[in-house]
């Protein structure tokens, strides 16, 4: 699998309808990338163990997607074998009212992750070119300025681009993973909450709503991967259709990402070696 394919270049403009919301690549089926997951679920946690141990850098994962795409359960599958420890996950719904009486970075900017860890983001500050877009008077909540809402989409992806560029230059690596999932395979598992008395919690009036304006956020996404894909922090357009594939090409990204660092365990001093060579004769020695 060659991570290339779904990540959306820096210098061109792309069309969201050119993505291949069902593509498998080489995979011939579910068993096979069920067996590479697992594989590179375990290769995850042994690259998070040297991240936390390096202390150098830190991973920032984004998750953006329509409804019923599977963000959830995508973080819970490809995370599922990492030290709870040295990773952290924010999902973002409706801003509070102490978030509105601040920037819209804010709430993300305090739950960042630090150096070491792995912080993954369940929406994030993209709702704001986003939802936001697609539904403007939420922006009368925010209490902007007037001077404020001139070229404000403009304003945000730079403002974003620019923020991220800050982040990556502090140590912060960006992957920003959007699944692609079509209008009929949303449907489906609409339905499938609706027959599952265990999903029926996860469905709601307003998630129909928003399914009405699906042409508007196919639009949003698309100008905001045409804004905001950039070299240090590139968008991937992951294939939804099939959440066992994409379960894969996330664990994949994800490992090449962290492989790209050269992380490797802190170099132990030979004062240090000679002090727990001590500690040793120490304890052997103890009655």
């Amino acid at each position: 699998m060659n991570s290339k394919h779904f990540r959306v270049p820096h210098d061109e403009k792309i069309k969201l309808a050119d993505y291949d919301t069902a593509f498998t690549g080489d995979f011939k089926s579910k068993k096979e990338a069920g067996k590479k997951l697992k594989k590179d679920i375990r290769r995850l946690a042994e690259l998070q163990d040297v991240l936390y141990a390096q202390d150098t850098y830190a991973l920032l994962v984004i998750f953006q997607a329509l409804d019923a795409a599977g963000k959830d359960s995508t973080i819970k599958h490809v995370m599922s074998g990492i030290n709870p420890q040295g990773c952290q996950v924010f999902s973002f719904k409706a801003p509070s009212q102490e978030e509105l009486d601040h920037d819209y970075l804010w709430r993300c900017t305090t739950r960042l992750p630090e150096r070491g860890r792995i912080g993954i983001f369940n929406r994030s500050y993209y709702e704001e070119v986003l939802v936001t877009r697609v539904h403007p008077e939420i922006l009368d909540f925010q209490k902007l300025p007037p001077e404020s809402m001139k070229d404000i989409w403009k304003r945000r992806y730079e403002e974003i681009n620019n923020f991220e560029e800050h982040l990556y230059g502090s140590g912060t690596r960006i992957v920003k993973f959007f699944l692609h999932v079509s209008k009929e395979e949303q449907k489906r598992r609409f339905l499938d909450r609706i027959e599952r008395p265990d999903k029926n919690w996860k469905f709601s009036a307003s998630d129909m709503k928003e399914r009405a304006r699906w042409d508007d956020y196919q639009k949003a996404y698309q100008d905001m991967f045409n804004h905001t894909s950039t070299k240090h922090a590139p968008w991937h357009i992951i294939p939804a259709d099939h959440k066992w594939f994409m379960r894969g090409a996330v664990a994949e990204i994800l490992i090449e990402t962290l492989e790209s660092l050269d992380l490797q365990y802190p170099v132990v001093s030979d004062a240090h070696r000679a002090e727990l060579q001590d500690i040793r004769t120490q304890l052997e020695n103890e009655a």
